[in-house]
């Protein structure tokens, strides 16, 4: 468990700890960063003028702008790095410059009894701010690794970075809290020992099977067919498009889910297992819209995957694929799993998806303690 995610506050060196080794650049690559740094500008730019554009349409405002935000200080604290200029440094600098006030303020937490407040004296509109943030970011294009040349400019682009988190009303601490569960949780190998167990403390019959077997086959009339504990379950299903891709298998992504995310209201209604000794649960995480969103999440996923090869050859996932993913299952319990066990779930089911394609049929076999979704022959 991250310590920074425990406390409404988030130490900037915290932040700088917790973000430095999901750096996956090489030390002296310089290019990638800069540019990096600035796209994500652009991103804040762009969520702002969508705000005027749309107005209160435009409800996912301040979670856009949350992340892009904490995307920006996560390249910035990547360009520190190269420069050897510690993020917390260029903040205390920065924030001794004329334009910002510093207060002292009670802190509630009882080891911490004081605390530093530093606003800007006045703020210009968010555009105003956001067009000058923009013009900084375009003259740390020319930043080399050269640690005199680089600090004003840093210093500069640090201030306007200071003053757009200001204008923009939301919370640094919710911006800095998220980036580090945002970059941990797609670029880290995540600990067992951390990962939710969604359905650990209910009776045996209300989990799914901590291992299993599903037999896959495909009859003259095209249709697939399962079988599990030698029992037919669910209905007979074609690739219900005129030109066949596979899908007549796509039951192969729910159980990947099961197996390796420990989730899939699917699956659990396919083998009877809802969670009915909780109706709260039930109704919220077992029944009929938890179904819709793993049914339409998998169809989503697949339509990306055929352009793709269906994932062949790859050992990764696009990162904007993992975003769409994780707002697919907003409000569902899953959201708790990382990006970086999606990647792997996707990755597993797409593995077992084409073995299964291939052969027009097989055992799918799961293993939710090991995570693992594998491809047997019949």
């Amino acid at each position: 468990m991250n310590t920074a995610l425990k406390s409404p506050n988030v130490l900037v060196s915290e932040y700088q700890k917790q973000v430095s080794d999901t750096d996956r650049f090489r030390s002296e690559d310089m290019t990638p960063v800069l540019l990096g740094l600035f796209g994500e500008v652009g991103s804040v730019m762009s969520a702002s003028k969508k705000l005027q554009r749309e107005g209160s349409a435009f409800v996912g405002y301040q979670r856009d702008v949350e992340e892009e935000l904490g995307d920006a200080l996560w390249y910035l604290t990547a360009l520190c790095r190269r420069v050897n200029i510690p993020l917390t440094d260029l903040f205390d600098e920065a924030l001794q410059g004329p334009g910002f006030t510093k207060s002292i303020a009670a802190n509630a937490e009882p080891h911490r009894p004081l605390s530093h407040v530093i606003s800007a004296d006045q703020i210009a509109s968010l555009d105003d701010v956001l067009l000058r943030l923009g013009g900084h970011a375009a003259r740390l294009l020319t930043v080399t690794n050269d640690r005199q040349q680089a600090r004003p400019v840093l210093l500069d682009f640090t201030r306007a970075y200071l003053e757009a988190v200001q204008a923009s009303g939301v919370s640094f601490a919710a911006v800095l809290q998220g980036n580090i569960a945002k970059v941990r949780g797609r670029f880290l190998k995540p600990d067992p020992n951390h990962l939710p167990d969604f359905d650990r403390t209910f009776p045996a019959e209300e989990q799914l099977p901590r291992q299993f077997q599903i037999e896959i086959t495909q009859r003259p009339n095209g249709r697939s067919y399962l079988r599990w504990n030698g029992v037919f379950i669910g209905d007979p299903l074609s690739d219900n498009i005129a030109d066949p891709d596979g899908y007549r298998f796509h039951d192969v992504f729910h159980f990947a889910n099961a197996a390796i995310l420990h989730w899939s209201p699917t699956f659990r209604a396919l083998i009877k297992h809802k969670r009915k000794s909780n109706s709260k649960v039930d109704e919220a995480q077992d029944s009929g819209r938890a179904i819709v969103v793993d049914e339409g999440l998998s169809a989503f996923i697949f339509a990306q995957a055929k352009s793709l090869n269906f994932f062949e050859g790859q050992t990764s996932v696009s990162f904007d694929l993992l975003k769409s993913v994780r707002n697919f299952v907003q409000g569902y319990e899953v959201e708790q799993c990382p990006l970086r066990l999606w990647e792997d779930a996707i990755l597993q089911g797409y593995g077992v998806f084409r073995q299964m394609r291939q052969h027009n049929g097989g055992i799918v076999i799961g293993d939710r303690s090991e995570r693992t979704l594998r491809f047997k022959a019949l």
